[in-house]
């Protein structure tokens, strides 16, 4: 019960909501800026690795007219950057490859990088992720580790351990709410998560069965996705145990005809009915 008590968040007013890029992938990162905060969001995640090969991304180099394009919008719009993606930690991972990315994201604002771990020799995999998180410092910023099926870390308790064992203070698990429910989460493995494990909340829902084999699971993932709420998936139970300080956003790419804008309020909106 005291654990419980501890990690729900007593709030008198909504909390802050961003949206991930993956929910409008093509639209490039200054006009998505606009976007997003057009439509009430306060905070963008923006995709500046590619998380598979051949995904989509945007580069934003240190004094390069876009990535000052992009800074110009998230001053001028009131909105900021909270967190960068997305990185694989696989078998030869090399975090040094990361510093100019760390560098064009620390110089527009980002605070976190959200990353996956996908090395079954899980020694390597600690070390890998520790030295990612000692990178990350040197620019101001933490790492949080997502979990996904089909990968080496899969569910949640998979984030949460690598996590703790890689003794990094800016280290966090970042819990997306498909593959957490449908990796084995329940609302009360975050209730009983230790004080300050979780720093990263994404909203979304799904329908049906659960997929069951890696290919249905990447699938689901990338398009199969609805509006939180719209679903089937238990959502609202983790804003009853949304730990404090925990950032809250929304990951559900556009799979229909519908225009940017119009596909970012419809999120914002099912968000914000789930969130008050």
């Amino acid at each position: 019960m005291e654990t419980l008590e501890k990690t729900i968040t007593a709030r008198t007013s909504a909390p802050p909501l961003g949206i991930a890029h993956f929910s409008a992938i093509d639209v490039e990162p200054a006009k998505f800026v606009s976007l997003a905060a057009a439509v009430g969001f306060s905070s963008v995640g923006l995709r500046l690795h590619p998380a598979f090969p051949g995904a989509p991304y945007y580069e934003l180099p240190v004094g390069s007219d876009a990535a000052r394009d992009v800074k110009a919008r998230l001053d001028g719009e009131g909105i900021s950057l909270y967190d960068i993606e997305f990185v694989v930690i696989g078998p030869d991972f090399d975090p040094a490859a990361l510093t100019s990315m760390f560098e064009a994201a620390s110089a527009l604002g980002a605070r976190r990088l959200s990353a996956c771990g996908d090395d079954p020799d899980r020694g390597r995999l600690v070390t890998n992720f520790a030295a990612l998180c000692d990178l990350a410092a040197r620019f101001g910023m933490g790492v949080d580790l997502e979990n996904m099926g089909w990968r080496t870390v899969a569910s949640f308790d998979d984030s949460l351990s690598i996590v703790q064992d890689s003794n990094r203070g800016n280290a966090g698990v970042l819990v997306d709410a498909l593959h957490f429910f449908r990796n084995g989460g329940q609302a009360n493995d975050v209730s009983a998560a230790p004080e300050g494990m979780i720093r990263s909340i994404q909203l979304c829902d799904a329908r049906g069965p659960a997929p069951i084999t890696a290919d249905q699971k990447i699938s689901e993932a990338r398009t199969g996705r609805f509006a939180p709420g719209l679903g089937e998936l238990p959502v609202a139970s983790l804003m009853r145990v949304l730990p404090t300080g925990a950032a809250l956003s929304v990951e559900v790419p556009i799979h229909s005809r519908q225009a940017p804008e119009e596909h970012l309020r419809h999120l914002h909106d099912a968000a914000r009915a789930l969130t008050g």
